[in-house]
This record gives structure tokens, sequence and C-alpha cells, in this order.
């Protein structure tokens, strides 16, 4: 009977073994347990199989990942004739009300489609993206019909816009399946596309302005896009590419707690994928796994600080097979040694720890050059023009019709206005302010943070929210 007690103890001791063991294989194991992220998805961009993904088809705010199809129909629009790179886009008043990030170009300035593609897949200028929707569809409503006809047509079931920009708008929703459609769309009918959006910023004039994106590009082996977005309720968003061996995976990834996390999950996310090779299709991924985060999703979802980035990102670490894929562990980050990454006063230093999370720097920083080009329509030549602007004749300058989500926040304006001058008589008048605090049109690249643009103006609220 003493032999019992043995064996226990033996199967006990085993069993605790055995489960010490699995712990540290699925802690080492890359890939198995992912970082605080809302969605993503990566597949292969030729043959559309998925190589992995958390919350795919669930629903999310696109923001400025919205860019994609507008950049999308205009290319359909060129490929059929109806227009070309050269064509006019024209800045109207409707289009220059947008809030920023925006070119602030004033009402009545000229530049061709080609210069409006670029704007807006590597700086992502809210006004720019309604003016090249004007110049496409004749009107703004009308683009966005066309922008929603070719999401339908494309299978991107769980999709819908609004607007050609992606700033707040609880209507418009999409998910990580559905933008790797699109993105897998926009690569293979437009190769040309690729020349647009794998620049790390423009230079316009004597402004240089950087795509949030320009890290990634830089550092990352092999990236060549696509495409960045954030508005507070969807937290940050990106569409990122990268060709190794002849191979090239697509990444979509929404909800990250701020810029930086977002590009090192991604790149995380690439190194590992492309170990991998992919299983079912994602255009078999149907149906709807949930609805899109509350808003106010950037209150709650923070960025994971310098201590959190080194514990699931550092390159030094996982090369050693260090316990990087945990989702948020405070306890890890207290843990880290934070001397490798830290200045003498105490303070993160950013460029150690970009370099160990994305990498270093494979690329220099070589902004395109991008003028408002020679449209067609444009003043004979010797004409009198400027940098910053072109007036157009006031007969051909558009006046679409408004966006009906615009008209609506004016209607609820001027209610509040007529409110608070009837029970403030003698108030002192107030100048409207556009996001970003400024009353004026802003010129081209003035309402951009300078440093490392992790973070953006948070646009004002859609009236559908209040």
């Amino acid at each position: 009977m003493r032999g019992i007690p043995v064996i226990a103890s033996l199967a006990g001791r085993l069993t605790s073994a055995v489960v010490t063991f699995a712990v540290l294989f699925f802690c080492l194991v890359p890939g198995d347990a992912k970082a605080d992220i809302g969605a993503f998805i990566l597949v292969d961009a030729k043959s559309g199989a998925v190589v992995d993904q958390k919350n795919a088809t669930r629903k999310w705010y696109p923001a400025s990942l919205t860019k994609m199809m507008t950049a999308y129909v205009t290319f359909k629009a060129i490929r059929e004739g109806r227009a070309t790179l050269n064509s006019a886009v024209v800045q109207s008043k409707n289009s220059l009300s947008e809030p920023p990030s925006k070119m602030g170009f004033k009402v009545g300035t000229r530049f061709t489609v080609d210069t409006a593609l670029k704007i807006i897949l590597i700086k992502s200028a809210n006004d720019v993206a309604v003016a090249l929707g004007e110049a496409i569809s004749g009107s703004e409503a009308a683009f966005i019909a066309a922008m929603n006809a070719e999401a339908r047509r494309l299978g991107m079931t769980n999709t819908r816009f609004t607007n050609p920009h992606g700033l707040p708008d609880n209507g418009q929703v999409t998910t990580a399946r559905d933008m790797a459609i699109l993105a897998m769309a926009l690569r293979k009918d437009f190769p040309e596309s690729r020349d647009f959006y794998k620049y790390p910023g423009i230079r316009f004039g004597k402004k240089t302005l950087r795509s949030a994106n320009r890290e990634f590009l830089l550092r990352v082996p092999g990236a060549n896009g696509m495409k960045t977005g954030y508005i507070c309720n969807s937290g940050y968003n990106v569409a990122a590419s990268v060709s190794r061996k002849g191979r090239t995976l697509i990444a979509i990834i929404l909800g990250a707690g701020s810029g930086l996390e977002r590009t090192a999950f991604a790149r995380q996310l690439f190194d590992n994928g492309f170990r991998k090779r992919g299983g079912q299709n994602v255009s078999s991924l149907t149906g709807s796994s949930g609805n899109p985060p509350a808003n106010g999703y950037c209150r709650r979802n923070k960025s994971p600080g310098p201590n959190g980035y080194m514990a699931r990102f550092d390159m030094q670490s996982e090369k050693r097979g260090g316990f990087l894929f945990f989702k948020a562990d405070k306890t890890k980050e207290k843990n880290v040694d934070a001397s490798g990454y830290t200045k003498s006063n105490g303070k993160p230093d950013w460029a150690k720890i970009l370099d160990r999370t994305l990498g270093p720097r494979r690329l220099a920083y070589k902004p395109l050059q991008v003028s408002l080009g020679n449209p067609s329509g444009q003043p004979a030549a010797g004409a009198t023009t400027s940098a910053l602007e072109v007036l157009a004749p006031a007969e051909d300058v558009p006046t679409p019709v408004a966006n009906p989500m615009r008209r609506a926040e004016m209607q609820i304006r001027a209610k509040l206005q007529q409110t608070a001058e009837a029970s403030a008589v003698g108030a002192i008048p107030q100048t409207e302010q556009v996001a970003g605090g400024d009353s004026s049109p802003a010129a081209p690249g003035s309402i951009f943070r300078k440093g490392l643009d992790f973070s953006v103006p948070v646009p004002a609220p859609s009236p559908r929210r209040q």
C-alpha cells in the first residue's frame, strides 16, 4: 500500500511538469497569443489564403483606410476613360469645410487627379479626398454611392461608406476581412497604385509632409505600403503590405492603442507570417462576429508605453525566444530592463525603442515631390500661378451638392446658435473653429503635428452620435 502514495506523488509531479512545459511552450512559440489589438487579419496577397487572424469579421470603423476605396473608385474611373491622371480636381467650398488633416487649398485651387491620389494615400488629407470624389462623380453623394457599389461588387459584405475620407460617422463600418479584400483588389486590379502608397512622405513647395506609415516603410524589410487611419472610435488602424522572396502578405490591423503599437504589431505579424502557410480563403470568412467598439474607444485602449512596447515587441528578446506574445501584462512590463532604451535623464529613448521594436532604418527618408501639376483646363501657359493657389474662373468652380451629413450638422449648429443668442444677449460672438483649433483655412501642412506622428487630432464627433 505504501507504493500508492509514491505513485500518486510521481503522477502529481509529472502532471505539474507537463503543465509547466505547456505554459512555456505556448509562451515561446511565436504567434500563439496576441497583443492588445481589436481585430486583425494577415492574408496572402495573391491567393487570399488567411495566414493569421483575430476577430476578422467583427465590425469596426475604418477611419482613413476608407481612402483606399476612394483611390480604387478613382483608378477604375481612369481605366474606364471617365478621367485621366491629368484631369482637373478643384477645391470646392464643400471639400474645404472638412476638418483636418487637410491641405487647406483656397476655393478654386486646381490640381491633378495624380496629385490628389498621392496626397490622400500618403498624407491622408480629408479635403482633397472630397474634392477628388467630386471631380470623379460630380458630387460627393454620387461618389459615396460608387464606393458602396464597388464594396458590394468586391464582396465586402459588412462594409458601408458614408464619406470618402473616414472621419467619424458611426454609420461607416467595415471589418478586417473586408479591408483585406479591398487591399488585395487595389494591388491586383491596379498595380500602378503601388507607386502611390510606397512613399514615406511628400514634399509640397517648401513643406515636407510625412506619412504616418513612414517608419514601417523605412525600417521593415520588404515593406511597400499601404495606408494608416485613426479616429478615436476606431483606435489606430493600418493596412500594410510586405514582399519577401517573391511572396507578398497583406495585414489589416484595427484598434491599436498607438501608432507605434500598430506598426510594431504589424512588423511582428509579418515576421511570423512569412514562416507560415495560409489556410482558408479570406472570402470564406462570412457573417459578422460582433459590433464596433463603443464610443470613446481611444480613451479605453491606451498606448502601451515604453515598457509595454519593449515587453511585447523587442526584437532582441524575440531572437532569444522571449515572452513576447501575451496580452498586456503589467507585471511583465515592470520587469523589463529599461536601461537599454532610457536616456541619462530617465526619459525614454524613442530612437532606440524604434530600433528595437521595428529594426534600424534600412532606407533614407526621401519624400515624393508633389505639385499642383498641370490639370486639364489649366490657364494658358504663362499665366500667373502660385504653388499654393491657382484660382479657376468663377464659372468653373464646382458647386456640388453638400454631404447630407454635413447639412444636418449645419442645421444643428444653427439651432444651437439661435438658442445661445436668445439666452445670452450681448455675448461676444465666437469664431467657429475647425478641429485642431484653426478658425481659418489652413496652409498646406500647417495642421500636421511635428515629431513622431504617433498621435493625430481627434475630429469633432458625427452628428449621428449626438
